[in-house]
């Protein structure tokens, strides 16, 4: 009865020791199975939507830069224009011996750091304060005429205009020559400006151009910019214009050569370049049927592919696609991957197999050795 017992005893311990090794098996992470279990149709959160050539059409709606109308509407300034800042020389002639403005030998007055203020003026003797701002010198010339007209006869005015600190904007970021640029009339608009600060030191088709005028910053990709004529503002004084690098990113993880996060290099990048940016699917270990894109999906997306509801916030989404389909490759190659999203390769269930027969025999034979080492100390 007691060797009944002992050997009952033995066997619960080996038969222990199995169940724990098939619980404890390792894994990159979820299997498929689980994953579909988080399910909003199951116990979890997430809509599981399988990639259709409909499904990218709607998902795919990039969600575009581009400048704001108020950006866009603004009128090209005159490499002239009078701006507060600027500095006004003027050169007054007299048609009388003993003018008002002339020194005493000479018929003419020269008034050369006229700096035209905040507000826009300027102050001219005899002429009272002018405003010069927004004039061209030709228009602030015949303004100053007709008011010096009325103390001294025909005087003949000549306007000269310097640029000052009001007519320049400051580009900073990812060019090679970050500084403060005069408005001119050969750089007054985006493009010339980036041209002036000797253009991007990153590369092009990653780059973003932010502008900052007032309270107000849009952005729009500097390609674009290129091949749309409505983006290449007309710039103003003060405004603030950075070239930066795309910092989108998304992360790939499971049964692929390598997990990494990857950062875009391109302004799109589909599900299959992802793929092939980490080496592709792991020919000994990834299931072609278990490509999972998770991501928080815009509401308007995912009202549109659900078809029910009215989502105000994002929703979560984990797309799935299934590369052994007859479409299977191609719905990778048209689906987009965006910022943020995570990608993850599962196992085939082949291999998770074969990892819990390994661990069940790895444990076995460490139960085998147990007993044997419990005999030897019978």
């Amino acid at each position: 009865m007691f060797a009944i017992s002992k050997t009952l005893g033995r066997t619960a311990a080996m038969l222990a020791c199995v169940a724990i090794a098939s619980c404890g098996v390792p894994s990159d992470g979820p299997t498929s199975n689980q994953i579909f279990a988080g399910s909003v149709m199951r116990e979890g959160d997430a809509h599981i939507i399988a990639v259709t050539k409909r499904v990218s059409q709607i998902a795919n709606r990039p969600e575009t830069l581009g400048f704001s109308h108020a950006l866009r509407a603004g009128a090209i300034l005159g490499g002239d224009t009078i701006r507060p800042g600027d500095t006004i020389s003027l050169n007054v002639f007299e048609n009388v011996p003993e003018g008002l403005l002339a020194p005493e030998t000479t018929n003419n007055a020269i008034i050369e750091t006229l700096q035209v203020d905040d507000a826009g003026f300027i102050f001219v003797p005899y002429a009272g304060r002018i405003r010069a701002a927004g004039q061209t010198p030709d228009a602030l010339r015949r303004v100053l005429t007709r008011a010096l007209d009325e103390q001294t006869p025909d005087p003949q005015v000549m306007v000269a205009r310097t640029q000052g600190d009001g007519s320049t904007v400051s580009v900073t970021g990812g060019v090679n020559a970050q500084g403060v640029y005069p408005i001119t009339r050969a750089s007054n608009r985006l493009s010339s400006v980036i041209a002036s600060a000797g253009g991007i030191a990153i590369p092009l088709e990653t780059a973003q151009v932010f502008v900052t005028r007032g309270n107000r910053q849009d952005s729009a990709w500097l390609e674009d910019i290129f091949s749309d004529p409505s983006l290449d503002i007309a710039v103003r004084g003060g405004d603030r214009i950075l070239v930066k690098q795309d910092q989108r990113s998304f992360s790939v993880l499971g049964a692929t050569g390598t997990t990494s996060r990857v950062v875009f290099d391109t302004q799109q990048i589909s599900a299959i370049e992802a793929l092939a940016s980490v080496g592709g699917l792991d020919p000994l270990r990834a299931d072609p049927k278990g490509v999972f894109i998770f991501r928080d999906e815009r509401p308007e997306i995912a009202t549109e592919i659900l078809g029910i509801g009215q989502f105000v916030t994002d929703v979560r989404f984990v797309y799935v696609l299934d590369l052994t389909k007859p479409t299977g490759m191609f719905d990778a190659r048209d689906f987009k991957i965006r910022d943020g999203d995570t990608i993850f390769v599962t196992e085939a269930s082949s291999v998770l197999w074969a990892r819990q027969i390994s661990s069940i025999t790895g444990s076995i034979t460490a139960a085998g050795s147990i007993r044997a080492l419990t005999r030897s100390d019978d």
